[in-house]
C-alpha cells in the first residue's frame, strides 16, 4: 500500500495482558514507513471497562479513518471499544481473545485445555496476575530473541482479575469487517480457540506457525494483515 493511500489512515494498536504499548514498536515503525498514522494505546489492565474507556478516549481524538488492532486480551478491548464508532473502518485481531455478547474474557480463554507449557496463573493479594520470566520464554514469545524476551518480561504490566470476568455488551465485529491472524504455535491462547473465534465472526483469516506475540517475533506479518484491512476498507469506501 502506498504512502499516498495510507497518509489519511490511523492504526490504533491495543496491547495484551502482561504487555504495554511498546510491544507494538516494530509494527508501529513499519506502519509509519508505509504512511500510516499510528497510536499505540496504553491501557491500565485494571478492568475491561477501564481499558475500553482509554481506547474510546483515543478514538475520539482521531479525525482520519481508523483500523483498530488488538493483540490477545486487546482483542476483547477493541471488540467493546469499537462498537458504534463509525470512524472505525475495520478490526484486526492478532492471536486474540474475542468474546461475543454476554461472554467474558475468562470464558473464552478457558474454552479448551491449556497448552502443557502455559503458565499456571494465580492472582496476588491485590487481584493481579503476573508472569514469571520463564513464562515469556517458554509460552508467550518463544520465537522471539532472548533480548526481546528479557525486555518484555522487565516491562510487563500485570492484568487484574476484573478484566477476565466482565461480560461484553455489544461486539464491534458484528457491525464491522474483521481480520484475524491465527498463531498456530500459540501456547497461551489455543489455536483451536482462535480458529473458532475467527469462523464465528466471519473474519478474513491468515493462519501461520507463529507464537503468541508475532507483533514482536514476526512484525512484518502483522503489518501485512493491517495493510490488507486498510486497503480493503478504502476500496469499499470508494
Amino acid at each position: 500500500m502506498s504512502d499516498q493511500k495510507t497518509k489519511s489512515v490511523t492504526a490504533v494498536l491495543v496491547h495484551a495482558a502482561w504487555f504495554d504499548g511498546s510491544s507494538w514498536n516494530k509494527v508501529a515503525s513499519q506502519l509509519q514507513k508505509k504512511g500510516f498514522n499510528v497510536v499505540s494505546a496504553q491501557i491500565p489492565l485494571t478492568s475491561l471497562s477501564d481499558d475500553v474507556t482509554v481506547v474510546r478516549r483515543i478514538l475520539k481524538r482521531q479525525t482520519d479513518p481508523v483500523i483498530l488492532v488488538g493483540h490477545s486480551y486487546g482483542g476483547a478491548v477493541i471488540t467493546a471499544a469499537g462498537a458504534g464508532d463509525p470512524n472505525v473502518k475495520a478490526l484486526v485481531y492478532v492471536a486474540a481473545i474475542v468474546p461475543d455478547e454476554g461472554e467474558t474474557v475468562g470464558e473464552v480463554f478457558q474454552r479448551v485445555a491449556p497448552h502443557p507449557k502455559a503458565p499456571q496463573l494465580q492472582p496476588d493479594e491485590d487481584g493481579f496476575l503476573w508472569l514469571q520470566a520463564d513464562a515469556f520464554r517458554n509460552a508467550v514469545m518463544h520465537q522471539a530473541s532472548p533480548a526481546e524476551i528479557a525486555l518484555t518480561a522487565v516491562v510487563q504490566k500485570p492484568i487484574a482479575l476484573k478484566c477476565l470476568g466482565e461480560a461484553i455488551s455489544k461486539p464491534a465485529w458484528k457491525e464491522k469487517k474483521s481480520w484475524f491472524l491465527i498463531a498456530e504455535d500459540d501456547r497461551m491462547v489455543s489455536p483451536a480457540t482462535q480458529q473458532f473465534l475467527a469462523e464465528r465472526m466471519g473474519a478474513k483469516v491468515v493462519s501461520l506457525p507463529l507464537d503468541h506475540a508475532p507483533l514482536i517475533s514476526q512484525p512484518e506479518t502483522v503489518v501485512k494483515v493491517i495493510i490488507d484491512a486498510a486497503e480493503s476498507s478504502a476500496a469499499a469506501a470508494a
